[in-house]
């Protein structure tokens, strides 16, 4: 996958020669949550003109990265602005899982402040002149999953949610009655981090507050199935799994066709 991911690049940059062509551009850009300066990474198609849907991407606990960036371009060349998010700040970015650890848990115990992060982005794109403010959808991996959705249970005005194996617990599931838009979950069915318990309890959660709601769920994939970085031993309760990114992608790509 990271060989795959390498190639895209280069594909990118050749077409991206050739005007002829849809081209896929890319671009780092500061934006700022407070005083704190973050620093995401900007796609969109050069070719297309006028105005399009944007989308959030939050990456996984390691901090923005290669493969937020690389689901960026690929959400780009489907045709949308997409803004790879930076939510723990310019320059910070974890050395290993330990530091990944703490700074996952202090946005994720810090719920004020992971949702001004995430919305920082959110409106940093809808101010975009490429971007359709009325149609912004937001996506995310692992943490960045658990991240997208708590910008939802904000009340953002979103136009969709996408959680790729993201965690679903939530300290105040009453907050779900703000959620404004669909909500995609695309989920191992053998994730240990997040239990059929957690499972159980955000379907209630969704139910409850009536949200239109939709869940994948994929036969022996555990948490970060689509994360080439995980390894491919899912009896450590975290690896790649070829097949349900696949799909999983598929899967996003239906739920982001759909008409209301």
């Amino acid at each position: 996958m990271i060989r795959l991911a390498a190639a895209l690049a280069v594909v990118l940059v050749a077409v991206a020669a050739h005007p002829s062509h849809a081209a896929i551009r890319a671009e780092t850009v500061e934006y700022k949550d407070g005083d704190q300066v973050c620093e995401g990474y900007l796609a969109w198609d050069d070719s297309f003109h006028g105005k399009r849907p944007g989308m959030v991407v939050v990456h996984d606990w390691m901090g923005l990265g290669e493969n937020s960036k690389m689901r960026a371009r690929q959400v780009a060349a489907l045709g949308y602005v997409a803004l790879a998010a930076d939510i723990y700040g310019k320059g910070i970015r974890a050395k290993d899982a330990q530091e990944a650890g703490q700074l996952a848990g202090k946005f994720k115990g810090d719920l004020p402040l992971l949702r001004s992060r995430v919305r920082a982005a959110f409106d940093t794109l809808a101010r975009n002149s490429r971007v359709d403010g009325g149609k912004i959808f937001a996506m995310g991996y692992c943490f960045g999953g658990t991240t997208v959705l708590e910008l939802a249970r904000s009340g953002a005005p979103l136009a969709g949610v996408i959680t790729f194996h993201g965690g679903l617990a939530t300290k105040n599931s009453a907050d779900a009655k703000n959620i404004k838009c669909r909500v995609l979950v695309l989920h191992g069915a053998a994730d240990p981090y997040v239990p059929p318990a957690e499972v159980a309890a955000f379907q209630k959660e969704m139910d409850d507050a009536k949200v239109d709601w939709q869940m994948n769920l994929y036969a022996g994939a555990v948490h970060a199935f689509t994360i080439a970085d995980a390894g491919s031993d899912p009896s450590k309760g975290a690896a790649y799994n070829a097949k349900a990114d696949g799909r999983s992608w598929e899967a996003l790509k239906v739920f982001l066709q759909e008409k209301h």
